[in-house]
């Protein structure tokens, strides 16, 4: 006979039973003091089969004050102990059989309120016992998903801006200034990997995996991303500047910082020193990485009067008509400006709500 899963949980009064059986028929259940027997037949783990479990109680209930109901999903029993307490476990045995799972949903500890219309999370209520309990149903501590990812992917976007800062810097102590004319040859690739990749912040709060800001997170990628292509990619004259070199150093600098401080949030890490630098390295980072953007953009204005890549002349079928380089202009003055003032006024909002919150600023400034 096969065995269904079989999910428990108590409160100080009863024992709560969730038997993972569907379109049941044929139960019959024999409820004791201190034993519950109950066959059936439907659709569990193994398919549509007959089902049966027993289960010795670790102390006695009331058979009497006791219900049960069949649901299309499930089999529910309410068990009222004959006693009130907490019992340390729902069997008579030490030994758990594998077919016995732990409620967590409906789960409550002795100093939780037994409000049934509250919803507690007993991973933010209660870490410890959350842990215990964890490692006794699957003898180690299921991590949740999107914490597992954002480790990794934080723990990838700081391997790669390391690599790219060592290969700049190995190549600058070894040829000086001339590396930086091959900067982008270097690590131009890896460079425009990431970049491309850290489009998925914009999306991460779009589906709830963090809480920054869109509109945010989409300004300062969207700004770099089209330094990177749309200025360095498609203009080989501007690959070989120096400014290329500096600006790469820049946004380097600022991410080997950002990924670790986010991976230390995640696991529960507090570094108080890593912290201040977070919010505190952008202050003269950002202000010198916008200045070479701007310069970039500058600087590539004559090249696409010359090339009139991107440019859009008339006639064509669309009855439309773009002239880059004045858009180039255009954006520099009514956009990049505005841009720059946005970003620089949230990172200050937050390191003024982050450092006062942790006191760190006392401690540093």
């Amino acid at each position: 006979m096969l065995t269904p899963f079989v999910y428990w949980a108590q409160t100080e009064s009863q024992i709560t039973l969730k038997v993972d059986l569907t379109d049941v028929k044929d139960l019959n259940v024999n409820l004791k003091e201190t034993t519950l027997q109950v066959t059936a037949y439907g659709q569990g783990a193994r398919g549509l089969n007959n089902y049966s479990f027993k289960l010795n109680f670790h102390s006695p209930i009331d058979p009497n004050e006791s219900n049960y109901k069949v649901i299309d999903r499930e089999v529910d029993f309410v068990l009222r102990k004959r006693f009130n307490g907490w019992w340390p476990r729902l069997t008579s045995q030490p030994q758990k059989p594998s077919w016995l799972k732990i409620d967590f949903d409906k789960w409550k500890s002795e100093d939780m309120d037994d409000n049934e219309d509250e919803k507690r999370n007993i991973l933010n209520d209660y870490p410890d016992m959350y842990d215990k309990l964890h490692k006794e149903e699957f003898g180690y501590r299921k991590e949740d998903f999107k914490k597992v990812y954002l480790v990794i992917y934080n723990l990838c976007q700081f391997v790669g801006f390391i690599y790219v800062l060592v290969v700049m810097a190995i190549r600058y102590s070894r040829n000086g200034q001339d590396s930086m004319k091959e900067t982008y040859d270097a690590v131009g690739n890896p460079m425009k990997f990431l970049q491309l990749l850290q489009f998925l912040e914009v999306m991460h709060p779009m589906f709830g995996y963090t809480k920054s800001s869109v509109l945010m997170s989409l300004l300062q990628m969207g700004g770099r991303t089209f330094v990177l292509f749309c200025m360095i990619e498609a203009e080989p004259r501007m690959q070989t500047k120096p400014i290329v070199f500096y600006l790469f150093h820049l946004w380097s600098m600022v991410e080997i910082v950002r990924y670790p401080y986010y991976i230390t949030q995640l696991l529960n890490l507090e570094i108080p020193f890593l912290t201040w630098l977070r919010y505190t390295i952008w202050i003269p980072l950002y202000p010198l990485g916008f200045l070479c953007e701007g310069i970039i953009i500058l600087r590539n204005i004559p090249y696409f009067e010359e090339t009139q890549k991107f440019t859009i002349s008339l006639p064509n079928r669309y009855n439309f008509a773009l002239h880059f380089p004045s858009l180039l202009r255009i954006y520099l003055l009514f956009l990049f400006m505005p841009g720059i003032y946005t970003l620089m006024t949230r990172m200050y909002q937050l390191r003024s709500r982050k450092l006062q919150k942790s006191n760190i600023k006392k401690r540093y400034n």
